[in-house]
């Protein structure tokens, strides 16, 4: 494919460079002169290994040249690349001044073209960006429609430096944001030759997928410092602890734990965070991500109360009042203090869990319960229909099997809230539907 790239620093360049390898036809585009004369006399602008071979070879075979001139650039290729920085301000906000003038250059190409062209944005930015100042800015310019004359994706990078041409070349999989089928296409034939998974999304997913990478792994650093100052303050070698932890790959390093949706509870997660929290402050160590952590579960809570009672409806069903579905385990279940503010509030509450008998619990699990919801026996179902036919909102709390067929069961003027996520996607739902993180 002619694909031409704009910003020639480090992603654009290693873009540019690896493109060529796999046997495109590349021009590189940027104004600054020092970047266009270093890629011209074969050598890369920035430092990476394996690049100026890379660049060099590009060079030499002809698949690759770099210029000054955009409309060039544009004129003589199928999918241009933007791949502009995009600097923060001090207050985190970020600068589109680089990716609007590249995206107005392009449009004003585009407006002298007569063939279809996609325009690919590789630089971060926040979810809303290219729908809202790309495409509007490509259209302005251009006097095209989009989607039309022309196509818009968002294909994120995950290139870590120091060995970017392997990221490339091996990514996990390749993520693009597409304005239609025909758009994502295009740019999914870029990466023919690359031995990955596709996945394809919306403009704002892509977007969103890139920032919620890098944030992970800066929580990551995060977290593992702070284990490893606690280790050290307690003699212990925090990089052995570490490596231990990292091997199980089940649960530790895996899709485990990591889907939105309630708040955690059981009998060991919060006592164990507090554990710590309390063993860091009786050696005079702060630990502000840990410390968040159980701060942040509560807000979760919260935003749960919120959502039902922005409803508006006084009469409310809860299915599952364990934190996890196949327990009758309530200590500590976020659930709990859900029902026992609702009820503080006057609403009306019925509540159904297959695994919970009141009468049955014993120990620490009834002793919870008791403190939370003392008179729980009257708030207590015996089915799920008995619950769903005498509320107006439906909570669905925990992932039980049981109830998969609320959101079929549910009739029309309910409300069905689902904290879990099983109910989503219903084309028979009557009641109207909204998810806690969807």
């Amino acid at each position: 494919m002619r694909v031409s790239i704009f910003g020639l620093g480090y992603v654009g360049c290693v873009s540019a460079a690896c493109l060529a390898q796999d046997g495109h036809t590349v021009i590189g585009v940027d104004i600054d002169p020092f970047k266009v004369s270093q890629i011209q006399a074969e050598r890369s602008p920035v430092i990476e290994p394996g690049l100026d071979e890379l660049v060099r070879e590009g060079l030499r075979s002809g698949r690759l040249r770099a210029m000054h001139d955009s409309y060039e650039a544009v004129l003589n290729s199928d999918v241009s690349l933007i791949c502009v920085g995009t600097p923060s301000s001090e207050n985190g906000r970020l600068k589109l001044d680089y990716v609007e003038k590249v995206s107005a250059e392009i449009g004003r190409a585009l407006a002298l073209k007569q063939t279809y062209h996609v325009v690919v944005v590789r630089s971060t930015v926040l979810p809303g960006t290219v729908q809202d100042r790309v495409i509007p800015v490509l259209k302005q310019h251009s006097g095209r429609c989009p989607g039309a004359d022309f196509g818009v994706s968002m294909n994120p990078e995950f290139l870590r430096e120091g060995c970017a041409i392997h990221d490339y070349f091996h990514p996990s999989h390749i993520v693009i944001g597409e304005i239609d089928s025909r758009s994502g296409d295009v740019v999914e034939a870029l990466y023919t030759s690359v031995d990955a998974r596709v996945i394809r999304t919306t403009l704002p997913v892509a977007e969103m997928v890139k920032y919620v990478n890098n944030a992970f792994h800066a929580l990551k650093v995060a977290f593992a410092n702070e284990v490893g100052n606690l280790c050290k303050a307690q003699g212990l070698d925090g990089q052995e602890v570490m490596a231990i932890f990292v091997q199980d790959q089940r649960l530790n390093l895996s899709p485990a734990y990591l889907r939105p949706g309630f708040a955690f509870g059981g009998s060991c997660l919060p006592k164990d965070l507090r554990a710590l929290n309390y063993r860091a402050k009786e050696l005079d160590l702060s630990l502000p991500v840990m410390d968040a952590i159980l701060d942040s579960n509560e807000k979760q809570v919260q935003l749960g109360i919120k959502m039902i009672e922005r409803t508006g409806k006084q009469k409310i069903g809860i299915l599952g009042l364990s934190f996890k579905a196949g327990t009758d385990d309530i200590r500590e279940s976020p659930i709990v203090p859900l029902v026992e503010t609702l009820v503080g509030r006057g609403y009306q509450v019925s509540i159904y869990d297959e695994t919970v008998v009141p009468d049955q619990l014993i120990g620490a699990n009834r002793a919870f319960l008791e403190r939370g919801i003392p008179h729980i026996a009257s708030l207590m179902r015996s089915s799920v229909d008995e619950v769903v036919d005498e509320a107006e909102t439906v909570v669905i709390a925990n992932d039980s099997a049981t109830y998969r067929a609320v959101a079929e069961r549910a009739r029309q003027g309910q409300i069905l809230i689902d904290f879990i996520g099983i109910a989503k996607r219903n084309d028979r739902m009557r009641a109207r539907y909204e998810g806690i993180c969807w």
